[in-house]
Parts: structure tokens; C-alpha cells; sequence
């Protein structure tokens, strides 16, 4: 059974002296069985973010023994910085990563809250998924007033901490602990110095918008007149509509703008039940994004400062390309953006797929390439360094793979040594990978041709698919050989006792099922490869057609490998159902793959001849 993983990206209220930064970072390490995986000081902000990961019991060691470290080296007294804040350790989210679920995430917000404000007497407020009230749901709720404000919100009973003391210690301030989904921190960077007017756009994206005005807000919203709601006349923030009642208003911005209004006034602290000389507010332009606009000395450039708390709702491209309009609007540039801690893997890999299809180009090219569009496209390296090797979480590294990371000739040297493996399973999948990257190439020479114009859209969904079989086929090149190898340990396992031999026979069967599980998924992924080296050669540029028909003989011939390398494990397992049921999938993908491959010949004939003409 998977590992349950949990991840937790502490912010501690030191960002400028390095000497505390590692001290903190070396007391989460310490804690056994946690990985850091990113460590992001900022200088202005004064605050780092700190990435790592492990499963849940370790996790909440590493975060205590930081908190602890923390509460020792930061003075908040002493603090300043452009980052809104209330504690040394500001906050400390869990983020459910693998087979963990968000209930058992908040359990571990409660014991480490727990543990933190018994043994450190630090006050501990819960949030998100964790928090015990719904006004502290929201982060920003519970840090309004900061640091600066935190001794007087203690003395309010309804801002009692969760745990630990309800007194002001100066120096440590509050610690704000919680369980939430994966949050994008993500700063777009204009070019300008002035925090005002990257705050008039940030205003403009933020879920919770900003009060309408009207009168001089072009090019900059902030300098008009605030719209404020009269006895009989509401105003909506979104359009022109002025509603009779309150309620007919919210009903108005609930069918027609698709937001709660209600919620919304809540966000900005207005009482929602009386909204008479109140301002009308106009909501933001996205769900799941907070901003704000600030100046960093460090850059000698303002930026928009945004959380993404849905990245699958709200993904950071769409943001920007908003903001780029917005902010040549108001006669700006954004130079560029950056990633503050991780970004998953998924969100970075639609970018570089949405860019690559702005210019009109494939998105089936090599999983890196798709990549480096999208930090590029996006200006992730403008002001800080972006690798995306380290910055991206569930990045699918294959560099601990031996045979696909060796040149062709290495590689190909390996395979005619004297050793049963790498062997048949390897090279079957290795050919049929490159049918699948010959589809995809012939796809990509398509798109960029005028005269395939109607084809365009096939084409690029053809290049994509064939870039995802090609990535699982390079995968079971090395996954062969590894099964092949577990088995030959099973092998030489002793067997002098009875105990011995049982443990070495079940190792075996278990051995010779992978064995066969990976050849059999190439032969499946072989099929695929052939079935789109089909479409690529009825659709696609004539001209690279024969290109199309030699992917799909290879991949035919990576297909017959494969199953070939099933049959010859079979005769060793006794369960005679289960050989059976691999002996008809055998017999099923073979047929199929020949039936295909014949029709892929007499499509590539036939295109030849039309060239001939």
C-alpha cells in the first residue's frame, strides 16, 4: 500500500539573515523521515517559505521542532517587513499529497496546534480546513490587525486562540495553524515602482473585489468616486442594474454574476443585513485568488502578490494574461512572474500546453519542452532563478532510470553483453516508443502547414497522445529489466528449510506476474502507438507519411516482442486461469495489432501513390 504523504509549507517572519533561516530549516530536517523540498527567503518581504514533506507523523515533528527553532532566533518586536504577519511562524498549512485524507490532516493541525501552545505558550489560531469557527476559516481574517494589533484582539473573547494561552508574547506573536489544498503562491512583476497601482489590479482579480466607482477610473479604477447603496436603491458592482431591496439584489448577483454577495461583504468585514450608505461592491474577475499589490526594494519593481487556493479552477496562466491586459490598460508591462515555494506539476504542464497552442504549435513534444514554454511564456525567471527540476512538484523525473539516461550506442552495447537483461522486453518497448515519437513528429510537421488547416485540431490532440504512449513506453524500457531482475533475486533465495522454500516460491510467482504485467502494458501501449501512427498517416502531411508507416511498423514489432516475452514466463505459473486469461489477452492484442498494422500499409501505399501522380 502507498505511503500516506503529507506536505506542510511553513512562513517564518525572517527572510533577510541566512544564519536563522538554515537554523530553522536544519530543525525540520532533523526530525527523521521529513524531505525539504524548497527553502524561499524573501529579502523585502522578510519571510520565508519552507516546503517539505513526509509522512504525517514525521511531518508534525518536523513542523514543531521548526516553530520551536523559530520561537527561539525571531524577535517580532524587531520585525519588519512588507508581508502581512502576526508571528514568527506566521502560519503552518498541511497539505494532503498521497493516500491521506484532508479529516486526518486537520487531526495532525490539532495535535501540532496542541503541542505548540502547551509547550511553547505560543497562542495557536486553526484555519481552512481545521478552523473551529467559520470566521476563522480565513486566513486573512484571523491576521487582520497583524502583529502590531494582536495584543488587543486577545483581550476579545472571540478571539480566544484554539490553543495555548490567550496573552500576548511579544516575541513570538501568534502562530496561525491549518489544513488546506494545494496554494499557488505566484507574484507577477510590472514595470514600475509604484505599489498603488499594482494594488489597483490586484483589487481588480481578487475573489472578494473592491467597492464600484464611477467618475475618473480610467486608467486607474482607484482614483474614482466610491458608489455607496440608498433606501430603495441597490447597486450592483458588476453592471448597470439597480436593484429595489437588498435581497432582490443578492438574487441579481447570484443568478446573473454567478457570486455570493453576501459571502463577499463578509470578506470585507460589512454588515450585509443594513447595506444603506455602504459602498456597492464590484467582485473580483476570479474565484480562489487573494491579492494584493506591494513594492519590492529588492527588484526596484512593484508586484501583484497571489495566492491560488484552486489552481484547477483558477490556474496562474489565465491570472496573467489578465493581469498583462489589465496592466497595459493602465499603461504598464508586467516583466515577468514567479513562483514563491512549489508549483504542481499539472498547472505548469497546462501552461506550457496553453502557450504552445496561443502560437499555434503542438502540445505532443517531449514533456520538457512543454515545460520550458511555460516558464518562459510566463517570465518565471524575470527575478529570481526558476529550475524546474526543484520547483516542480510531481515532477515525473526519469534520472534515476539507467538505460534510457545512456547514449543509443551505450545502450545499445548493454543490450548485446552476455546478460539476460536489458533483453527482448526492453528493445520491444524502446521500438515501439519511437513509432509513438514518429507519430508525434509527423503530427507537429502537419500543424505548421497551411494546407492542413481543417487538420489542425486532429493533429495537435494526435500529438499529445502520442507523447503520453511514448512516455509510458520509455518508462517500461527500464521497468523490463527491473522486473527481470527481481525475479532472478527471488531466484537465488535460499531453500534449505521448508519456511525458506514457501518464501521463495511466493517471491518467484510474484516475480514472474510483474514480469509479465510489464511486457503485457507494452504490448497494450505498442497497440496504441500503432492506432495513432494510423491517423497520423490518413490526416497528416503527405509527405511525411512514410514516416507515419515506419512508426507503426516499429511499433508492431514492439508489440510481437512483448508478447512474446509474456509467453515465455507463463509455463512457470501453475495457476491455470490466470495463464489462460494472459494467453487470450495475448491472442486478442495480436490479432488486433495485425489487422491494424495491414491497414496501416495499404493507407501508406496508397498516399505513395498520390505523390506518384
Amino acid at each position: 500500500m502507498a505511503k500516506k504523504l503529507v506536505e506542510c509549507v511553513p512562513n517564518f517572519s525572517e527572510g533577510r539573515n541566512k544564519k536563522v533561516i538554515n537554523a530553522i530549516v536544519d530543525a525540520i530536517k532533523s526530525a527523521e523521515g521529513v524531505e525539504v523540498l524548497d527553502v524561499d527567503p524573501g529579502y523585502d518581504t522578510n519571510r520565508t517559505v519552507v516546503t517539505f514533506i513526509g509522512e504525517p507523523d514525521a511531518v508534525v515533528e518536523g513542523a514543531f521542532r521548526g516553530i520551536k527553532k523559530a520561537s527561539e532566533l525571531i524577535d517580532m518586536s524587531k520585525h519588519h517587513g512588507e508581508h502581512p504577519r502576526m508571528g514568527a511562524t506566521d502560519v503552518c498549512p498541511f497539505v494532503p499529497v498521497n493516500n491521506i485524507t484532508v479529516e486526518e490532516c486537520v487531526e495532525l493541525a490539532h495535535k501540532l496546534a496542541k503541542r505548540v501552545g502547551e509547550e511553547l505558550k505560543i497562542p495557536v489560531y486553526l484555519y481552512e480546513y481545521a478552523a473551529q469557527k467559520p470566521e476563522r476559516k480565513n486566513l486573512a481574517n484571523i491576521r487582520k490587525g497583524e502583529y502590531e494589533g494582536l495584543a488587543e484582539k486577545l483581550k476579545d473573547p472571540e478571539w480566544k486562540p484554539d490553543y495555548g494561552p490567550a496573552e500576548f508574547n511579544p516575541k513570538s506573536g501568534a502562530t496561525v495553524i491549518g489544513v488546506r489544498e494545494f496554494l499557488i503562491a505566484y507574484n507577477i512583476t510590472l514595470n514600475t515602482r509604484e505599489k498603488l497601482y499594482a494594488t489597483d489590479i490586484a483589487l481588480e482579480i481578487r475573489e472578494k473585489g473592491r467597492p464600484k466607482r464611477t467618475g475618473n477610473i480610467k486608467p486607474f479604477y482607484t482614483y474614482g468616486n466610491i458608489v455607496k447603496h440608498k433606501e430603495g436603491e441597490f447597486y450592483c458592482g458588476n453592471c448597470d442594474f439597480v436593484a429595489k431591496t437588498q435581497e432582490e439584489l443578492f438574487e441579481h448577483c447570484e443568478k446573473e454574476h454567478n457570486y455570493d454577495l453576501k459571502a463577499i461583504y463578509k470578506e470585507h468585514g460589512i454588515d450585509y443585513t443594513n447595506l444603506v450608505g455602504k459602498p456597492s461592491i464590484k467582485a473580483g474577475k476570479f474565484k480562489f485568488c487573494k491579492a494584493i499589490g506591494w513594492y519590492v526594494d529588492e527588484y526596484k519593481r512593484a508586484q501583484i502578490s497571489i495566492n491560488l487556493t484552486n489552481y484547477k479552477v483558477t490556474p496562474p496562466h489565465i491570472v496573467l494574461e489578465e493581469v498583462r491586459k489589465l496592466a497595459a490598460e493602465r499603461g504598464l508591462t508586467v516583466t515577468g512572474s514567479e513562483v514563491v515555494g512549489l508549483i504542481p506539476f499539472e498547472a505548469l504542464y497546462q501552461a506550457g500546453v496553453y502557450y504552445l497552442k496561443k502560437q499555434g504549435k503542438s502540445a505532443g513534444v517531449p514533456l520538457d519542452d512543454v515545460l520550458k514554454t511555460a516558464v518562459y511564456s510566463m517570465g518565471l525567471n524575470d527575478v529570481s532563478k526558476f529550475d524546474i527540476k526543484e520547483k516542480v512538484l510531481g515532477y515525473p523525473s526519469l534520472d534515476d532510470r539507467k538505460l534510457i539516461n545512456m547514449s543509443v550506442k551505450d545502450l545499445i552495447d548493454e543490450v548485446s553483453r552476455a546478460t539476460p537483461a536489458p533483453g527482448g522486453g526492453s528493445v520491444s518497448a524502446l521500438a515501439s516508443a519511437l513509432g509513438a515519437a514518429l507519430s508525434s513528429m509527423v503530427a507537429g510537421l502537419t500543424i505548421s502547414k497551411k494546407k492542413y488547416l481543417k487538420v489542425k485540431d486532429l493533429m495537435a490532440e494526435i500529438g499529445e497522445e502520442a507523447q503520453k504512449i511514448k512516455d509510458e513506453l520509455v518508462r517500461g524500457i527500464d521497468d523490463d529489466t527491473d522486473a527481470f531482475n527481481e525475479y532472478f533475486v527471488a531466484l537465488k533465495m535460499p531453500k534449505n528449510t521448508e519456511e525458506e522454500k514457501k518464501a521463495r516460491e511466493k517471491a518467484m510467482l510474484e516475480g514472474l506476474k510483474k514480469a509479465i504485467s510489464v511486457p503485457l502494458k507494452t504490448a497494450e501501449n505498442s497497440l496504441k502507438a500503432i492506432e495513432v501512427a494510423i491517423k497520423v498517416a490518413e490526416n497528416g502531411n503527405i509527405n511525411s507519411v512514410t514516416d507515419a508507416g515506419v512508426g507503426g511498423e516499429v511499433a508492431y514489432a514492439g508489440l510481437r516482442g512483448a508478447i512474446l516475452n509474456v509467453l515465455i514466463n507463463l509455463p512457470g505459473i501453475e495457476d491455470k486461469e490466470f495463464v489462460n486469461e494472459m494467453k487470450k489477452k495475448c491472442d486478442s492484442l495480436l490479432n488486433n495489432g495485425q489487422n491494424l498494422v495491414e491497414k496501416l500499409r495499404k493507407v501508406v501505399e496508397e498516399k505513395i501513390k498520390q505523390l506518384e501522380k
